[in-house]
């Protein structure tokens, strides 16, 4: 029914723009009087004030009558079904609500009356937002109606509205980062509390094992992070830079225009790939070319391996590189080009010292953009490399990276407040510091040539 109500609502909306156009016109015909604003503005205007209110109140309903549901169900629970233990409760609660929507089924008469009862309550729900958000939309078209004239200024009230949307957008992507910041912090924090961060930031071993008994040692060296950093950086650092950077350089000083309308799309198909995709590439064909054609030579490939992965990521992130470098390439002046050669420097010798020391602000942020995108690969690490833990710098065994961890920390039913799960806020917050790193790193590089090349 709710989804019924929003596609109505859109519908009248659509159709209350082009209402207040025929109004306005209609009204500036009779009384001969030149608009102050078009008749879009007057559409929008009514349009948006039929929407917004039930928009707003939807969104809040969807935010908070989840917890009330539950509150009110708990409740239910307490006063029909005798419970020892209280948590049995939030058990309880989920299967009701996983038999309300048909995944599992009961023959139990008061978990049978508990789901009438949770129906029951969702139903009216639904009934009290859908009449609320009605009857808001129509009071405030009927006044927006009424304020449609020719002199009325719906240019600005539109426009007020739209900004004070786009604000109120912004603060909701500013707050949703802060309060993810705060959340990395705090539970950071918890973890800092029963691990020591000299034992996390320059431990050797990483086995995020708890003690089942008082004998055994569960906090000394089993959570040190430099093997998942360690492997993060021998994946992502193989061969994307390079191969990107040089057809980005091909691409735009060297290729003809029939050559770079080809290669050019063809590479930035590449990026349009589902990781997924490339990781079942990295596990069932380059994983076993390299296995194979190792032995062949004498070398010891394991069946996950960072090269493979390092390899796959790298095509994965070739796109980037390329396509973002050589934007940045073509938006140096044809000036220094020119200037270059007048000095009689050869083709090769421009770009190697003007038309690269130019884009290098451009050509970094493309690097490191690419980087962050690597860091945060989970699917190809998992499918090609593994999440064994070990401390190596040859690229011919098994690693693991810090994202693949932290999936692996959280899934299935763990303690919150154990060190083994919040370890991954940890490893998550040292992300965040580096890659904050990175990108202050980056912005100084572009401000310094900058105001060389300015």
């Amino acid at each position: 029914m709710l989804n019924f109500y929003i596609l109505t609502l859109l519908f009248l909306s659509f159709a209350s723009y082009f209402f207040g156009k025929k109004t306005i016109q209609r009204k500036t015909t009779v009384n001969h009087v030149p608009q102050h604003s078009r008749d879009t503005y007057h559409g929008f205007y009514l349009a948006l004030y039929l929407l917004i209110p039930s928009a707003i109140l939807i969104l809040i309903w969807v935010m908070i009558s989840p917890n009330i549901i539950h509150s009110l169900l708990e409740q239910k629970i307490q006063n029909t079904i005798l419970i020892e233990d209280s948590s049995q409760i939030g058990v309880l609660r989920s299967q009701v609500i996983s038999i309300s929507e048909g995944i599992i089924n009961s023959d139990n008469k008061d978990i049978l009356s508990l789901v009438s009862y949770y129906n029951d309550i969702s139903q009216l729900s639904i009934n009290l937002i859908l009449v609320v958000s009605s009857i808001s939309s129509l009071f405030l078209f009927f006044y927006a109606y009424r304020k449609i004239n020719t002199r009325f200024n719906a240019r600005t009230k539109v426009e007020n509205i739209i900004k004070n949307t786009m604000i109120v957008a912004s603060l909701v992507a500013i707050l949703t980062t802060i309060g993810i910041v705060l959340s990395l912090i705090i539970e950071t924090i918890e973890f800092f509390k029963i691990i020591k961060v000299s034992d996390f930031l320059f431990g050797l071993q990483w086995s995020p094992q708890i003690a089942l008994r008082e004998d055994q040692v569960a906090n000394e060296g089993l959570f040190g992070a430099i093997p998942l950093f360690l492997g993060t950086i021998l994946i992502t650092m193989c061969v994307a830079v390079p191969i990107g950077l040089l057809s980005a350089i091909y691409l735009s000083e060297y290729s003809n225009p029939r050559i770079r309308a080809i290669a050019k799309p063809m590479l930035e198909i590449l990026a349009g790939i589902p990781t997924v995709v490339y990781g079942f590439f990295a596990a069932l064909t380059v994983a076993p070319f390299l296995r194979d054609n190792g032995a062949t030579l004498g070398l010891s490939l394991s069946s996950e391996s960072a090269l493979a992965a390092g390899i796959v990521m790298g095509i994965m992130i070739i796109p980037l590189i390329s396509s973002l470098s050589d934007d940045v390439i073509n938006a140096v002046p044809q000036s220094l080009r020119e200037g270059s050669a007048a000095l009689g420097s050869t083709q090769s010798e421009t770009v190697k010292k003007v038309i690269l020391p130019a884009a290098l602000p451009g050509i970094v942020s493309a690097i490191l953009l690419a980087l962050s995108r690597a860091i945060g690969e989970t699917m190809i690490v998992v499918m090609a490399a593994g999440v064994a833990a070990n401390l190596t710098i040859n690229p011919f065994e098994s690693v693991t990276a810090v994202t693949v961890q932290i999936v692996v920390l959280l899934v299935g039913d763990q303690e919150f407040d154990s060190a083994k799960t919040l370890a991954a806020f940890a490893l998550g917050f040292t992300l965040f510091i580096i890659t904050l790193l990175l990108n202050i790193l980056s912005i100084y590089i572009v401000r310094k040539y900058r105001e060389q090349y300015d």
